[in-house]
């Protein structure tokens, strides 16, 4: 493929996130979206969220593909995404489990694109604790706004 086919397919995939339903969806999963057990993967799954929770999974699950089978080349994707890394890095912890529970072949191409990445598991376990400093930041900011409106 060439190079200027790879940009096209990059420049699709990000067209593609901004797509109106997929920046709900994107939002709604790296803001409330904080999974500690597979009770908190199932009750999504079955509430209001669910279709957001499998369009993003299955967006970067298929982007990864894309990589894995050589449409993109790892160097470019990496250099142009790293969404992809904060996705795995919320699921990773219980990864195991939602195979066991949900299907065997879970994000198994997006946890290939991640060990096929410079450092992509050490990258993902800090995006992963980033992402509790940030939590805990916004948590901080609601609770601020909350006591501040009561007075």
């Amino acid at each position: 493929m060439s190079k200027h086919e790879e940009a096209d397919l990059i420049l699709k995939l990000y067209e593609l996130r901004r797509e109106p339903t997929m920046r709900v969806a994107r939002d709604w999963y790296f803001r409330e979206f904080n999974p500690t057990s597979m009770a908190d993967i199932t009750a999504v799954m079955f509430g209001e969220h669910s279709a957001h929770l499998r369009m993003v999974w299955s967006y970067w699950d298929m982007a990864a593909a894309l990589v894995n089978h050589g449409a993109i080349s790892l160097d470019l994707f990496d250099e142009t995404n790293g969404e992809h890394i904060a996705v795995f890095s919320k699921i990773e912890p219980l990864l195991g489990e939602v195979r066991q529970t949900l299907a065997p072949q879970f994000l198994r191409n997006l946890e290939k694109l991640i060990d096929s990445s410079p450092n992509g598991r050490e990258r993902s376990a800090q995006t992963r604790e980033r992402m509790k400093m940030i939590q805990q930041q916004m948590q901080q900011h609601q609770a601020q706004a909350a006591s501040g409106s009561r007075n």
